[in-house]
C-alpha cells in the first residue's frame, strides 16, 4: 500500500481507537473513523507480540496486506480504519485470513453490499 493508503503516527492511531467504534470476529479486530470528503480509505495495521517473533508477526501482516489490495475497489473511501490481529491469526492461510478478515469487514460495513467472495 502507498503511504497515503496509511495510518502510520501514533496520534493517529489514538484518534481512531478513541471513537469506540469497533468490530471483531475471533481472529481480528477493525476499528473505525468516519472521515467525510476523503479521497480514499486509509488503514493500520497492529500485530501484538502474542503472535510471535517477527517473522510470524511480518507474515501475518503481508497476508492482510494482501487481502486489502485484493478487496481494494470494494473499500468504502470515507473511513480511516485499524486492523488488530489476533493471537488466533497465526497460522492462517491465505484463504482463512481472507476470509476471516472480509467477514469483519462486512460486519463493520466497510465493503460495499454487493460484494460477495
Amino acid at each position: 500500500m502507498r503511504k497515503s493508503y496509511r495510518v502510520k503516527k501514533e496520534s493517529e492511531f489514538q484518534r481512531v481507537f478513541e471513537t469506540h467504534n469497533s468490530v471483531a470476529n475471533h481472529k481480528f479486530v477493525v476499528y473505525q473513523m468516519e472521515k467525510p470528503g476523503q479521497k480514499h480509505f486509509r488503514v493500520g495495521i497492529s500485530v501484538g507480540k502474542k503472535i510471535g517473533n517477527a517473522v510470524h508477526r511480518n507474515w501475518v501482516k503481508r497476508r492482510i496486506r494482501q487481502t486489502l489490495l485484493e478487496v481494494k475497489p470494494k473499500l468504502r473511501s470515507d473511513v480511516d480504519f485499524l486492523v488488530i490481529a489476533r493471537s488466533a491469526a497465526d497460522g492462517l492461510s491465505m484463504a482463512e485470513t481472507k476470509k476471516n478478515l472480509v467477514h469483519v469487514l462486512k460486519r463493520a460495513h466497510l465493503l460495499d453490499e454487493k460484494s460477495e467472495d
